[in-house]
């Protein structure tokens, strides 16, 4: 199952940052936030990404187009072979997609221009900028086991996110995107979604993902919530950025989900 990732938007209340590269590949340690979202579905075994590209989308083309490179013991031969020489490599189980979708193309625009690198199969998506140590293999199970078009991962933090009404069976009876000073469930990304979905994109690059076509599966009765009740947690401010920075430094990063799915596989 592919992965799709949201990755063009232009960060603006992380300026400090973005004046210089797109939200995305803004640090948590020394990797970009994109690295920790893609090593976490990685660790699930879902290695396929595509990845939607907008503002400064050649700083993320360059950090992958260097990775191998940069995750590796290197030998230059200028003398008289003129060669590299690789001693040691550091690769990933990933094939990557970067796609341009677009400098101003709001969130369904983005999706809805990714649509050609998908077949009739159901697929994930998730925003660029926020970590959580949600379980990917539950997540999955449960979008199989309703049957239903599309899943959001739901959760209760402070209320500043997409508010859901939810009933008793887990249905999304209704999508709000961003109430302010309610403490219900919120909109966390990390989606799965039916092809079919697709077709609820009908705005062009005007659409926003969060707000008709989410309302329009809702209504639908097509919209069910994956209820994450453990840590998630956004990049969207300086001092989201140092808290997360934190978390990473002490060692138990919720997130960091990599060795304890193995040992359970």
């Amino acid at each position: 199952m592919k992965v799709i990732i949201l990755a063009g938007g232009f960060g603006t209340r992380l300026s400090e940052e973005t004046h210089l590269k797109p939200k995305p590949m803004i640090e948590i340690g020394d990797k970009p936030i994109l690295w920790h979202i893609m090593q976490h579905y990685s660790s699930y075994g879902f290695n396929d990404f595509v990845i939607c590209l907008g503002y400064k989308s050649q700083v993320i083309k360059n950090y992958f187009s260097n990775y191998f490179l940069n995750n590796s013991d290197v030998t230059f031969d200028f003398r008289e072979k003129n060669e590299c020489i690789i001693h040691r490599h550091s690769a990933e189980p990933w094939q990557v997609t970067l796609v341009e979708t677009g400098l101003h193309t709001l969130t369904g625009g983005r999706i809805k221009r990714v649509q050609k690198y998908f077949g009739n199969e159901p697929f994930m998506l998730t925003y660029g900028d926020g970590v959580s140590d949600v379980n990917i293999a539950k997540l999955v199970e449960f979008h199989r086991s309703h049957g239903k078009l599309a899943t959001v991962t739901a959760t209760r933090p402070q209320g500043r996110f997409g508010m859901l009404s939810i009933s008793s069976d887990q249905q999304v009876e209704k999508f709000q995107e961003k109430i302010e000073g309610d403490d219900g469930w919120i909109n966390t990304g990390f989606f799965v979604l039916q092809p079919e979905v697709f077709a609820y994109l009908t705005g062009g690059d005007e659409s926003v993902f969060e707000k008709q076509p989410l309302e329009n599966l809702a209504k639908d009765g097509q919209l069910m919530a994956f209820m994450h009740n453990s840590f998630w947690h956004p990049m969207d401010t300086l001092r989201d950025k140092e808290y997360l920075e934190e978390l990473w430094a002490s060692g138990k990063a919720p997130w960091n989900t990599g060795e304890a799915v193995r040992r359970l596989k």
